[in-house]
């Protein structure tokens, strides 16, 4: 008796790399500070030290998040002097993902906060 092969078609690979993406800018914008980060810059443009200021973190942290938010495409740096300016890179786009999220939780209730996995007694 030979075992069987799972083979996966094209339009399956498609929808689970489409959903491995789609998970991982869920992920991107699923640490704390990183939310707080991304508010702040829905703001307008942010140096780290006004970002470190803003969220009393040490600048190695914000540094870390900025680097983490850049590199899945959710913020972009420009040089200013020796400083850089932080922004969104499709501040629309974001705010309208954290507008969903909001109405979300409001339809959920405290769902969300009592959930086993990730509620607020699976970060203590």
């Amino acid at each position: 008796m030979t075992p069987e092969i799972a083979v996966m078609s094209a339009p399956e690979v498609d929808e689970a790399a489409a959903l491995s993406t789609a998970a991982a800018l869920f992920r991107s914008l699923g640490d704390p500070a990183r939310l707080a980060i991304v508010r702040h810059l829905a703001l307008g443009e942010h140096r780290v030290v006004d970002l470190t200021a803003h969220l009393g973190l040490a600048q190695s942290t914000v540094s870390g998040h900025l680097d983490c938010l850049r590199c899945c495409g959710v913020a972009t740096s420009r040089p200013q002097g020796r400083a850089s300016l932080w922004s969104l890179t499709a501040s629309a786009e974001v705010l309208g993902v954290l507008a969903a999220a909001e109405r979300l939780l409001a339809a959920t209730g405290d769902a969300v906060a009592l959930c086993p996995t990730y509620g607020e007694a699976a970060n203590r």
